[in-house]
């Protein structure tokens, strides 16, 4: 991706774990360690997921770090509303990023191998708002999914070489 295109880093006062602490207090609920440890693991990396790809990163029943099915779509909400992480719709499937210490941007999709490539545009962001002030509308927030082929998938197939072609 370009670099006029990367995401800029996004300053946070605390934590993710500290952040869904304060959140679980002022609605009066326990931090259990299998929230906490779901949050360490989605948080260990940047990557975009749905619940059964997060579930198959997970440790198995019987491992020690197990979380439960249940308690995984149910913090999964939390973690949502907590402000921690961003759901979206994608080909039928909700699609969870993170959102707590990342700017808004958007993301181009590709339809072949199922890759979100993220990316940030100033024009864009002028565009939206131009409009917003066109139409006296306050904006909050937006959501811009490009689908398309990715550069990879574009390329055409290499052909193999075999023997007989080079007689």
């Amino acid at each position: 991706m370009k670099p006029e295109f990367t995401l800029k880093s996004v300053e946070v006062s605390l934590t993710p774990q500290r952040r869904f602490e304060e959140y679980l207090q002022s609605r009066g609920m326990r931090n259990t360690q299998q929230r906490r440890y779901l949050l360490d693991a989605i948080y260990a990396s940047h990557d975009h997921f749905d619940a059964d790809m997060l579930i198959d990163q997970l440790p198995s029943k019987g491992e020690k770090g197990y979380v439960s099915r249940p308690t995984i779509y149910r913090s999964l909400i939390e973690f949502v509303d907590a402000g921690l992480l961003r759901r979206f719709e994608l080909d039928g499937r909700a699609v969870y990023e993170h959102d707590y210490g990342y700017p808004q941007h958007d993301h181009l999709h590709c339809t072949r191998c199922d890759t979100l490539f993220e990316f940030q545009s100033e024009e864009l962001f002028a565009i939206r708002n131009q409009v917003a002030q066109d139409q006296n509308f306050r904006v909050s927030g937006h959501r811009l999914i490009i689908s398309g082929i990715c550069e990879r998938c574009n390329r055409a197939p290499r052909r193999q070489r075999r023997k007989q072609d080079l007689i």
